[in-house]
């Protein structure tokens, strides 16, 4: 990726959720809602206290995350869409051995 986000800036390409519901009903693209779950791809190298000691990021990149609904900016680097969030917008990360067993 020629792309490095900077300072505590993340770079996320949404996960797209499920096409049908429990019932087995397609979802139609206009009544789906953005998916607030996305992949982390690049991550900056974080933050600075007012003494100039860096914080390091507590996400990297291919972590699975979970976000506001309206965080961050969208862009589209080469021709896919992704967004640019601060890492204090990100909900939590997603354990995916946890999701596996389940």
């Amino acid at each position: 990726m020629p792309f490095t986000p900077l300072h505590d800036r993340v770079l996320v390409r949404r996960i797209e959720g499920e096409e049908k519901t429990k019932g087995g009903l397609i979802i139609p693209d206009t009544a789906k809602e953005k998916p607030a779950e996305g992949e982390v791809v690049a991550v900056g190298e974080g933050a600075r206290r007012d003494s100039g000691e860096l914080i390091a990021p507590s996400v990297k990149a291919g972590d699975r995350i979970l976000f506001g609904k309206w965080s961050g900016s969208e862009v589209t680097l080469d021709g896919q869409e992704y967004l640019i969030m601060k890492e204090s917008d990100i909900l939590g990360i997603i354990d995916s051995s946890a999701t596996r067993a389940a």
